[in-house]
This record gives structure tokens, C-alpha cells and sequence, in this order.
């Protein structure tokens, strides 16, 4: 099977048990679903104020990060969506959520623009909303409450901006929906996936990885709280040994690393990412980047091209769509690692 279709087979795996469980074969217009609802009222606590849902929202608008593909998954197709402006195509929808309109046989929803990650107030009250669920994501108070003033009950992100994990994305906006006891049952499969793609792998167990992006003469390495960092350590791999030395603690989801402090990098792996494979190969090459270890012997996972890039960042959609070919360049550097 070709990373392509392999990627696609374990999406469309997702995807059906979710879509049946949800119970709902989509109406091929952009409006939310209620189906297998668990009840209501619902309130949800978050950093803006909170929110109590009254009843099964009707029309939903997703914001942010994981939230679209978390209502895909279960089942309720978004009025309105944000726009992705990286990795989503001419559309600005990324291939996975399309995917996922096309098997619930819905219309394309609204998609607003964020690229600027501020809220258009008015082009989403355009769209009629009973609900903004916006848990990863940057919305400021100034914006959940010119739309809690304007009728909208909106959920923001619990605790700070651009930082809720993945699998409690998927909760709350379960939870928002209706659809807690579904939201469960996507993660578990979600779940499944990983862990079966680590026993795949033995060889990932105890390997220590750095995730890494050098863009525009800064060099990044992303640390342990970055969702795409988790979804390595739930594969089996470690922090590289060097992290606590050069992580400065400030509470964001990278570091920084100069490019004299390079050969420190001392992962045994390295999967570094890059929209162009030119410019890419034109780093590794380098002098500066053959000072990491791992680069200078070839234990390199590549991820290139804006969807992938995009994909490496966890959601009910993304996850499956790109770990089959993720873990496949995973082994090969592994193997390379260790001779």
C-alpha cells in the first residue's frame, strides 16, 4: 500500500466508526447535526467567562484549531468555519476536512477569514450562529463578548490562549454538542490508532527525538507541551537530553536554539519540518545544520509541503490522515539512528 493510500485507509477508518456512531448521514447542507445528543443544559467552564448551552445548538461556527475537524468527527457539519491559511489549499480547507464533507455529503460552510486571527464579528453573526466553539484557539475578551452580546453562546479555550491540548479539544466541543459519550468513543479509537502504530514500531520505544523548524534564521525546537510533541512520546519516543538545558521555561510551546548551541541538539532522531524539500535539504547541508548529530549521520525524518506540516498538529482528522506515513519516516531515521 502507498503512504497515500495508507493515510487515506486509516482516515476513512476514523471517520466511519465516528459517522456511526454519531449516527447521522448529513443533509448536503452546511447546518449543524443534533443527533445522539447526551442532554441538556450543558455548561463549560473557560478562561473567558464560561458558558451554559441551553439546548442543542443548531447552527455552530468553529474557530481555531481542532475544533472543525472535532464536529466533523462527530458528526455536525459547521455553519461557518475558520479559514486555514496554511496547509488548507485554494479553499482554505485542508484535505481532511474535505474528506470529511464529502462523506457526510454536506455542502462547504462558510469559511471566514482568520487570517489575521482576530474574530470577524459581523461576517459571523452574518451566518445566524447559536454557537461559537472556539477552545483552541486566540479569541480575545473584547471578541467572545461582543458575540455573547449579540446572542452567540461562545466556548473559549479553558485555560490560555493557543494552548488547550488535543484530546480536550475534542471533549469540550463534545461536551458543547451533546455528544460527550461520542466524543469518548472518538478518542478511544483515536487512541487505539497511536498505541497500535507504537506496537508497530517497537523500535520507536526509549528513542530520543527533537522535533525541530529552522525558518527564516531561526532555528526551533518545539518542547514536551506541544500536542505534536505528545503524540511522539504516545509512539514511545523521549525527549532528547539536552531539552532542559536549553528550554528556558517560559510557558510556550518552543525554544529557540542559536545556531552555535546546534551540536547540543543530541537527539538520537530528528524530525524537522519545511513547506519547500530545496530549502529543506539546503539547511541540512549546511555546515550549521550538520552540527546536530543526527543530522550529520542521516537520522532524519523529513515532513515537507504546508498539509503535512499542517498535519503534524494533532485533531479528530489530521491525526489519522498523516501517522501512517509519519511512522514510516519515523522507522526509517530510527533505523538509520541505530545502524
Amino acid at each position: 500500500m502507498t503512504r497515500s493510500r495508507s493515510r487515506l485507509a486509516a482516515l476513512a477508518a476514523v471517520v466511519a466508526v465516528t459517522l456511526a456512531l454519531a449516527g447521522c448521514a448529513g443533509s448536503g447542507a452546511a447546518s449543524s447535526t443534533t443527533a445522539s445528543s447526551d442532554g441538556f443544559p450543558v455548561t463549560i467552564s473557560d478562561a473567558l467567562g464560561g458558558a451554559t448551552i441551553a439546548s442543542a445548538p443548531e447552527r455552530v461556527v468553529t474557530w481555531g484549531w481542532g475544533a472543525t475537524e472535532a464536529a466533523l468527527a462527530l458528526g455536525t457539519v459547521p455553519v461557518a468555519v475558520a479559514s486555514m491559511d496554511y496547509g488548507g489549499g485554494d479553499d482554505k480547507l485542508t484535505p481532511w476536512v474535505e474528506k470529511a464533507l464529502t462523506d457526510l455529503g454536506a455542502a462547504t460552510p462558510t469559511v471566514l477569514d482568520s487570517s489575521a486571527q482576530t474574530v470577524p464579528i459581523e461576517a459571523v453573526l452574518a451566518t445566524n450562529p447559536d454557537l461559537f466553539l472556539a477552545p483552541y484557539s486566540g479569541i480575545t475578551q473584547d471578541e467572545r463578548d461582543a458575540l455573547v452580546k449579540a446572542g452567540v453562546t461562545v466556548v473559549a479555550y479553558p485555560d490560555h490562549a493557543w494552548s488547550t491540548p488535543w484530546r480536550d479539544v475534542i471533549s469540550i466541543v463534545g461536551k458543547a454538542l451533546g455528544k460527550a459519550a461520542a466524543a469518548n468513543t472518538l478518542l478511544a479509537n483515536l487512541d487505539k490508532l497511536v498505541a497500535d502504530t507504537a506496537a508497530a514500531h517497537p523500535e520507536f520505544q526509549g528513542t530520543s527525538i527533537a522535533y525541530v523548524d529552522d525558518d527564516v534564521n531561526t532555528f526551533y525546537m518545539y518542547v514536551d507541551a506541544d500536542p505534536r510533541v505528545e503524540i511522539l512520546r504516545d509512539l514511545g519516543f523521549t525527549s532528547t537530553p539536552s531539552l532542559d538545558a536549553l528550554d528556558p521555561k517560559d510557558g510556550t510551546f518552543y525554544t529557540t536554539v542559536s545556531y552555535e548551541q546546534l551540536d547540543k541538539v543530541d537527539a538520537q532522531v530528528i524530525l524537522i519540518q519545511g513547506e519547500q524539500q530545496a530549502d529543506l535539504d539546503t539547511f541540512l547541508q549546511s555546515s550549521r545544520g550538520q552540527l546536530i548529530p543526527a543530522v550529520a549521520t542521516g537520522a532524519v525524518a523529513e515532513v515537507v509541503g504546508e498539509e503535512n506540516v499542517a498535519a503534524v498538529s494533532p485533531t479528530a482528522l489530521s491525526l489519522p490522515w498523516l501517522l501512517p506515513t509519519l511512522a514510516e519516516k519515523l522507522s526509517a531515521a530510527v533505523k538509520t539512528a541505530k545502524g
